[in-house]
């Protein structure tokens, strides 16, 4: 467990105090029920980070809590998913992953705000935790768009299911951003009073951000049904192409079996079968009936 007293700067303390403070801990640490005076009645509120499964805050009689879940990973693979409860006093996170205490560090070195309080804390933490993630929205589009080249110059192997992953990617980042917008809609609301005229708006504005992510996000599925579309498109005109050959194939050696079909009769009376030039007459003919069809079909432009 981390405590930082809030104010101008987070300053690490050894014990729950007086005033605004931060409260870092896993969930181990959490379902032991740790007594900490400043958090007495409210702490047990706050949900733990191996139970969150989505993005959701609740306003409750005497705090405000909530879980959030992003689609990122840390680099052992563990899911990045946090549980955290406000009050007009404190802020308490929930983490497993790091992610949170490596977030806190980074504004503690920062120092973003000028006014200290939980509400500021809490934006410029959320603030942080999207502020790479138009760049990363960005990259997934490249990789689209590199893929939709590969997809018209016809290098189709492993097409489909990178793009099945990509579709799935960014299907996860939008319900991310649409669950963490009702989340900051409810900060926004500030049902139980702790936020400040300033905080509230801080919120508005991280409510707008969230919406322009969310559309891009969208546009990012869009565009991945577009480039499977395109894979579809693809595969169909090869069919066609294979399909159209095994036609001309077919038509050519039609009249061919007609023959062959014809002479295999081997009924007495056909003067063919005891003429000395009989087989090398049907050689011929057949030979010209394919040249025949050959040059019909390049005249109709069938290939």
């Amino acid at each position: 467990m981390v405590l930082y007293q809030i104010g101008p700067e987070l300053s690490l303390v050894d014990h729950c105090t007086e005033g605004q403070v931060l409260v870092l801990l896993t969930s181990q640490e959490l379902s032991q029920h740790p007594e900490l005076k400043c958090l007495e009645g409210v702490l047990q509120h706050t949900p733990l980070a191996r139970d969150a499964r989505v993005c959701k805050a609740e306003a409750r009689r005497d705090c405000l809590c909530g879980t959030i879940v992003t689609p990122r990973y840390t680099k052992e693979g563990e899911r990045i998913a946090f549980g955290y409860m406000l009050t007009a006093s404190v802020v308490v996170i929930c983490d497993d992953s790091g992610a949170a205490y490596a977030l806190i560090k980074r504004l503690g070195r920062e120092k973003r705000w000028q006014e200290n309080g939980p509400g500021r804390l809490f934006y410029e933490f959320l603030e942080l935790l999207i502020y790479r993630d138009l760049h990363h929205l960005e990259e997934m589009e490249d990789q689209l768009a590199q893929m939709e080249d590969r997809g018209l110059s016809g290098e189709l192997d492993g097409f489909n299911a990178q793009v099945s992953r990509l579709r799935k990617e960014a299907a996860a980042w939008f319900r991310y951003y649409d669950q963490l917008d009702d989340v900051a809609c409810e900060l926004e609301e500030n049902e139980n009073g702790f936020f400040s005229t300033n905080e509230t708006r801080l919120f508005h504005m991280l409510e707008k951000r969230l919406g322009r992510l969310r559309n891009e996000a969208q546009l990012l599925r869009e565009y991945c049904l577009q480039v499977r579309e395109l894979f579809q498109a693809e595969i169909d005109i090869r069919q066609n192409r294979i399909m159209k050959i095994l036609t001309i194939v077919t038509t050519i050696f039609l009249p061919l079996s007609l023959l062959a079909g014809w002479y295999g009769m081997n009924f007495t009376g056909m003067p063919e079968l005891t003429w000395k030039y009989g087989y090398p007459t049907v050689i011929a003919v057949s030979i010209l009936v394919v040249t025949v069809c050959l040059w019909i079909m390049k005249k109709k432009k069938f290939w």
